[in-house]
């Protein structure tokens, strides 16, 4: 993780800075020292989540271009799509050791709507795991092609409906960043879709990490949820108080997904 980019993401919550963070290909924008929206060309935007997740269409994209969102801020899943947005680029973003500039500039126009604590997106990031091992890390998901393998070596496999998606979508030529643009995903959830499909022997390793890649059986087990370790607990024993509003709405959100 980019320890650098990290330490300037609190050091402006503790200043409660408003602007623009400029960093590697993408963007952090703060309000009041809490992050609003982030932005990475490696992943895919929120219109492009919100058009997939039939929310909003180019009409709201231009109006809330203009500073007038309309009826978008109150939906409980573009709220949600917003905040999955934050996550996924920031996942990108803080893998990268490069340096950030920040520029003061006024509140976005999702702040109301998507406020997220850096010290909060940080410990999410950490919680994912290392961006880094593995046969996919980060770096490669707007790189290398996503590649089926030509002959699968098992006589089962149980896939997940977002893996058979990714799977479907995978080609010569297409990557991480581009099969979650086209499917309307975040490039994260695709990106584990495909270390997983990898690990069960139906996507080819990276050229860049066949030698990290492990070897397949045809005994191998049916995929199975990754499983992300424990995040220690803060040095001062206490987490962050829960925002019951947050979970009310997303809630909502998911009911609708339902």
């Amino acid at each position: 993780m980019g320890i650098e980019l990290a330490d300037e993401l609190q050091r402006l919550e503790d200043e409660g800075s408003t602007g623009v963070l400029h960093t590697g290909d993408g963007v952090f924008h703060l309000t009041d020292g809490a992050i609003a929206s982030a932005e990475c060309a490696r992943t895919t935007g929120l219109d492009r989540l919100a058009a997939e997740a039939g929310v909003t269409g180019a009409d709201d994209w231009q109006s809330a271009a203009v500073g007038d969102p309309g009826p978008m801020i109150g939906s409980p899943l573009f709220e949600t799509l917003a905040l999955l947005s934050v996550f996924d680029a920031a996942y990108f973003l803080l893998s990268d050791p490069v340096p950030a500039e920040f520029r003061p500039a006024p509140p976005h126009w999702l702040a109301p709507v998507c406020r997220i604590r850096p010290r909060v997106l940080v410990r999410e990031c950490e919680r994912r795991g290392d961006p880094h091992s593995g046969p996919w890390p980060a770096q490669l998901v707007d790189l290398a092609p996503v590649v089926p393998v030509r002959r699968v070596r098992r006589n089962r496999v149980v896939l997940t409906g977002g893996q058979a998606e990714v799977l479907a979508a995978a080609g010569t030529h297409r990557t991480v960043t581009v099969i979650a643009r086209d499917l309307g995903r975040t490039a994260y959830g695709c990106l584990e879709a495909v270390r997983d499909l990898t690990a069960a022997g139906l996507i080819e390793p990276p050229e860049d990490g066949r030698a990290q890649a492990a070897p397949r059986h045809a005994a191998e087990p049916a995929l199975r949820r990754r499983v992300r370790p424990a995040v220690p607990v803060p040095d001062d024993g206490e987490w962050e108080p829960v925002d019951q509003e947050l979970l009310l709405r997303l809630r909502s959100a998911l009911e609708d997904l339902a």
